[in-house]
């Protein structure tokens, strides 16, 4: 496992997108859960995001630690990620994590894929 400080992490969290996995793990009854992003192939634009509840970190793994909350990314995907925000956002459509990824050229409309 390979944990890196806040300052010199490459992927953020924001304070919503934090409180959001504090209140998952809690529901879940485990403090210890992290959220777990990853990159796949697929989607409508070539990649998709992939999120879930982990409290197993791998040897392939960094993670990142902001406003309380861990965030989980294995390195393959972490390629793809560098530089990106992982928000939480509750409106009068939807909540969900979305990610504001600088890496991306395209993404689709429901935000789960994207495009290098």
């Amino acid at each position: 496992m390979n944990q890196i400080a806040p300052e010199m992490a490459s992927v953020g969290l924001t304070p919503s997108a934090a409180a959001r996995i504090k209140v998952l793990a809690a529901s879940e009854g485990n403090p210890h859960l992290m959220l777990r992003l990853a990159v796949s192939g697929g989607g409508c634009s070539g990649f998709s995001y992939g999120f879930s509840l982990d409290s197993e970190i791998t040897a392939d793994d960094k993670v990142f630690e902001h406003h309380g909350a861990k965030l989980v990314i294995d390195d393959v995907s972490l390629d793809l990620l560098k530089g990106a925000e992982i928000d939480f956002v509750e409106d009068l459509m939807a909540a969900s994590f979305r990610i504001n990824n600088p890496n991306a050229t395209s993404t689709c409309g429901c935000g789960t894929s994207f495009s290098l």
